[in-house]
């Protein structure tokens, strides 16, 4: 029966690895944040009969 390959890292490069990981993570979020407010932004500028048009309401337009 095969053995299954060990991999030891040193501590560094694991610690180095989840500080990457959080900045990135941190870096998603606040992209799809400023996205959402974008768009938000400028379907608030709207009329109701414009956003009646596309399909939303006020109310969908606060949930962005």
């Amino acid at each position: 029966m095969a053995k299954a390959a060990q991999i030891h890292a040193p501590f560094g490069a694991v610690a180095t690895l989840r500080v990457v990981d959080a900045v990135l993570s941190v870096k998603t979020d606040l992209v799809a944040w400023n996205k959402a407010r974008k768009t938000r932004n400028i379907l608030s500028t709207l009329s109701d009969r414009q956003l009646d048009d596309i399909g939303l309401t006020r109310e969908d337009v606060a949930k962005f």
